[in-house]
């Protein structure tokens, strides 16, 4: 069923960040970079790991961290980027940022249904969104509100990427199609309507340099501000 923008709840919301507790980010590299991947969702890590190489830039930012785990392994073009970390899960800002240090990141707590007030307009040579549009409820047409929300901080030239496990119009195992089905009536996924064809949609109608590829049942996708 298709969830409207304007009755998508703070609960909704909430519920797809939700399940990232300290424990679960302490095994999610194994579990879902490691295991997931490779053997439920056909895209192996180093296969996304490739495409963030390709796309990310500096200044950078990360929305929907996790475990900070691309960043932290990405080749940046300089080795003091200026990185920001976004997410509405304080574990997950607290345990990348801690992973990140390095770079001494800022960090932002934030609903991305929300438009930004606080990061400054076409500031990001990259955004990256990994694994984050198929957590967000509501369909691809209704959650794609939340690239208005991300173009603004591009400046010229810059890139918004990232990947998106779809429902429909990739190929998926019956593996697939099981975890995919426990993990929307848990509301860890909101997937259920998320097609490839939308994804195209919703990205051209927004940006005129777009590119996307599939592997398994994985997008990945890179949109140009021009």
């Amino acid at each position: 069923m298709t969830v409207p923008r304007s009755k998508i709840t703070n609960e909704q919301v909430h519920r797809g960040q939700a399940v990232y507790s300290k424990g679960v980010l302490n095994i999610y590299d194994i579990a879902v970079l490691g295991i997931s991947n490779r053997l439920v969702w056909q895209c192996p890590t180093p296969i996304l790991l490739d495409w963030f190489n390709q796309h990310v830039s500096n200044p950078h930012l990360d929305i929907g961290v996790g475990t900070g785990y691309f960043p932290d392994h990405c080749q940046f073009p300089t080795c003091r980027p200026s990185l920001t970390l976004v997410d509405l899960n304080t574990n997950s800002l607290d345990y990348a940022g801690q992973r990140l240090k390095r770079y001494q990141p800022s960090t932002l707590v934030h609903n991305v249904f929300k438009p930004f007030t606080t990061l400054p307009v076409n500031s990001f040579s990259s955004i990256s969104i990994n694994y984050l549009l198929h957590c967000l409820p509501g369909s691809i047409h209704s959650k794609a509100v939340v690239f208005d929300h991300f173009k603004p901080l591009l400046n010229e030239g810059g890139k918004l990427f990232g990947a998106t496990i779809l429902r429909s119009g990739v190929t998926r195992t019956l593996l697939a199609k099981a975890l995919m089905g426990i993990y929307n009536r848990k509301g860890i996924f909101s997937n259920q309507e998320d097609h490839l064809d939308g994804l195209e949609h919703e990205l051209c109608s927004r940006f005129n340099s777009v590119d996307i590829q599939v592997t398994g049942c994985v997008a990945r996708f890179v949109a140009i501000n021009k």
